[in-house]
């Protein structure tokens, strides 16, 4: 079987403006450069261009994290503890219920933060300023970050209703998975 070869030396800056080394290369039987001219055929089926060539490298989410809570001045392990409970970590994540990506998004909360949720570094950093919004609005409770950890999962209304942690068993779980995790990542562990 031959093995078709989008030489990534089209992408590097250094060749943009020219690519005619590429021709003179010795056939091979098992690698074939493709010009960004040509189209490419296989198996029989009609000629198509090729895709473009995408750079797009998954960003590490650690890194995202602790880049979003030191810009919004949040715990980078309180940060860690919501992706953890709310995504595993998984950038693609979607809830049953439309929330999207590591924080579990609402596409209204995103668009409030003037995010795309589909994007990593936007749905962490909009995820981060919305904790950071909600700490700075509980920070007066001896409950805080219970309540923060409440409404980032039910939101801000219901735990205001009922003055801390709603009484629904969905969210009662969530705080104490967060912090649990908060624990975990406090002291080093993940």
């Amino acid at each position: 079987m031959k093995v078709f070869v989008t030489a990534l030396i089209l992408s590097c800056p250094i060749f943009a403006g020219d690519l005619d080394f590429l021709r003179d290369l010795p056939e091979s039987p098992n690698i074939r450069f493709h010009l960004p001219d040509e189209r490419v055929a296989v198996r029989g089926r009609p000629a198509r261009p090729l895709p473009p060539i995408s750079l797009n490298f998954p960003k590490d989410p650690h890194a995202l994290i602790r880049a979003a809570a030191q810009k919004h001045n949040v715990p980078a392990a309180f940060v860690k503890s919501i992706v953890a409970a709310e995504s595993n970590f998984q950038a693609d994540a979607l809830s049953p219920k439309g929330a999207i990506g590591f924080m579990q998004l609402m596409p209204e909360t995103a668009e409030l933060f003037g995010a795309d949720p589909n994007v990593p570094e936007q749905n962490i950093d909009a995820g981060t300023r919305y904790l950071r919004w909600l700490m700075d609005r509980y920070r007066n409770y001896r409950d805080g970050l219970r309540r923060v950890i409440a409404a980032y999962n039910a939101g801000p209304g219901m735990v205001d209703r009922y003055r801390g942690v709603p009484p629904f068993p969905e969210t009662r779980v969530y705080v104490t998975r967060v912090l649990a995790f908060l624990r975990q990542f406090e002291r080093g562990r993940g």
